[in-house]
């Protein structure tokens, strides 16, 4: 699994997914830092990544778009730093990682995590 980490959240994320055998890489490295949300959808999509997120607006492309690829994740935490969330963040991709690699959405705020199938709206 590759992830891509939305300009949204902190770069420390890529060296601390990296400490944990997690592939990432930040937006910023890779594209525009004015890329729409569907720019980023597109390019994880061709890229294989999975996107990794606190941007809502990433699930409703999906859910509008029945599409089943890319995966994404969503962080939804008052404070997103790898040092306060990252543990947890890392124990739920561990935990999910076939089914992001399939096609998913997955929801991780600090108390638990959600994971739903894609294409959303298809099946419940």
């Amino acid at each position: 699994m590759k992830l891509l980490v939305d300009m949204n959240l902190p770069s420390s994320w890529v060296p601390y997914l990296a400490a944990a055998g997690i592939h990432a890489e930040h937006w910023s490295v890779l594209g525009a830092p004015d890329a729409t949300d569907v720019e980023i959808v597109n390019f994880a999509k061709a890229g294989g990544y999975v996107v990794f997120t606190c941007d809502l607006d990433f699930s409703a492309i999906l859910t509008v778009t029945f599409a089943d690829k890319p995966s994404v994740v969503h962080l939804r935490a008052m404070a997103v730093r790898p040092a306060v969330v990252g543990q947890i963040v890392v124990d739920a991709l561990r935990r999910t990682e076939r089914e992001l690699e399939e096609g998913a959405l997955l929801t991780i705020d600090p108390q638990h995590s959600r994971l739903r199938l894609l294409p959303l709206g298809l099946r419940q």
